[in-house]
């Protein structure tokens, strides 16, 4: 039985070995307080009922028809990502603490993102035999076992470079060094995802035959993506919204606002870091002196095109160290809105958050300008893995060390 709660799919326990995959439908797990209650070994047979990487088949012997990737969303040591207006999903590896290898992983889930992202650029054979279609899932409630299925994947992107699709990366705990995985999907454009065409990968069919969606067969056959995209139609964002909800990434912006505290000047060069982290084609970027800045607490160009042949376009940025209790208001924005030339665009980094009247009057009129929040900076930080408040203030000390 299929029940819609609040215009929202959701599949019943009981029904789930016969349900299709909607896109952003809910799957209700089990009531008996075991692992048996996990809806995602019941939807799809063979897959398991634990961890984040799920799948049917053997990664070291390159056998895997179909893989689930299961995220809770509530590591903040490894932020899995979801851009749902690229239809981008960032996913780690599950080589999390020091003491092994980097393949070296009891469920083997490094081994299958190798192979996976590898044989994704070779030939059309090679993607059909060594590439499974990816299932996304993530956990819905904060109890229950109830999950929603987010998305069909395929390895990497079309605006990708391979180092960007699949990246081994650094991470320490106390002294010890250890390597895992960053991985980034494409979610396709396909709403659904058939029972007939789960059962029938089960069976080792054909992925490319039966039901399978349009999207999956293109990407199969010339690597083409057609990413799910969904862009957002809430443009004005409440203070909540704006600040961190949870304790440790209020701590961290505490920490940023506190390391430039009787020195706010300083922050303009945080602030221009942190907006390179979440826009990385940025080029040349100076910070201008507080007598003679005018309006702009630093100015740069964005870079675009082709390495042998771009072109830039310039931006001012403003930087605004206040505290959550204190807005970003109108006076600040128009601010920096009569210094933009034609064809500029501005950015607006603030630890504190952008009044309504702010947001409404930057939409509205369409001026050209980024408004990055407090929980903005917060979540670029964690998404580049200074995801503790220790590796947030060393971050802190190194880049922008106190006179």
């Amino acid at each position: 039985m299929t029940v819609t709660v609040a215009s929202e799919p959701h599949i019943a326990f009981e029904d789930l070995g016969t349900a299709d995959l909607v896109v952003d439908a809910l799957y209700a797990g089990g009531t008996n307080g075991h692992s048996g209650d996990d809806p995602i070994a019941r939807l799809i047979k063979g897959v398991g009922n634990q961890g984040g990487f799920r799948y049917k088949g053997s990664p070291a012997k390159q056998t895997v028809r179909l893989a689930v990737l299961y995220t809770t969303g509530a590591d903040v040591d490894w932020p899995d990502h979801l851009d749902l207006e690229t239809g981008t999903f960032t996913y780690y590896g599950d080589n999390k603490k020091p003491g092994q290898d980097l393949h070296g992983t009891p469920r083997g889930g490094n081994i299958l993102l190798r192979d996976a992202f590898a044989a994704s650029h070779g030939a059309e054979e090679d993607r059909l035999r060594y590439v499974p279609p990816f299932l996304l899932f993530e956990k819905a409630a904060s109890t229950g076992r109830a999950v929603r299925f987010r998305g069909l994947l395929a390895p990497g992107g079309p605006g990708l470079s391979p180092d960007d699709e699949l990246a081994a990366i650094w991470r320490s705990t106390s002294i010890e060094r250890f390597q895992n995985y960053r991985a980034r999907f494409t979610v396709l454009d396909s709403d659904r995802v058939t029972r007939a065409w789960l059962e029938h990968l089960l069976q080792g069919g054909n992925p490319v035959d039966g039901n399978c969606p349009p999207a999956w067969r293109s990407w199969v056959k010339g690597r083409a993506y057609a990413p799910l995209l969904a862009p957002a139609t809430t443009v004005v964002r409440s203070r909540a919204d704006q600040l961190p909800d949870d304790r440790e990434g209020q701590a961290i912006l505490e920490a940023v606002r506190g390391h430039f505290e009787g020195r706010e000047h300083d922050f303009e060069a945080c602030a221009v870091a942190v907006w390179r982290l979440i826009a990385p084609r940025t080029g040349a970027c100076d910070v201008t002196r507080p007598s003679r800045d005018g309006g702009r607490d630093a100015v740069g160009q964005y870079i675009l095109g082709p390495a042998a042949a771009t072109i830039t376009i310039d931006f001012a940025l403003e930087a605004k160290c206040y505290a959550a209790t204190n807005s970003v208001g109108v006076r600040e924005v128009s601010r920096l809105i009569s210094r933009l030339r034609h064809r500029n665009f501005g950015v607006l980094v603030t630890t504190s958050y952008f009044h309504k009247q702010v947001q409404d009057e930057v939409h509205e009129d369409g001026h050209p300008i980024a408004l990055v929040c407090g929980k903005d900076i917060v979540d670029v930080l964690r998404q580049h893995g200074h995801t503790t408040l220790t590796a947030v203030q060393h971050w802190l000390e190194q880049g922008f060390p106190r006179p």
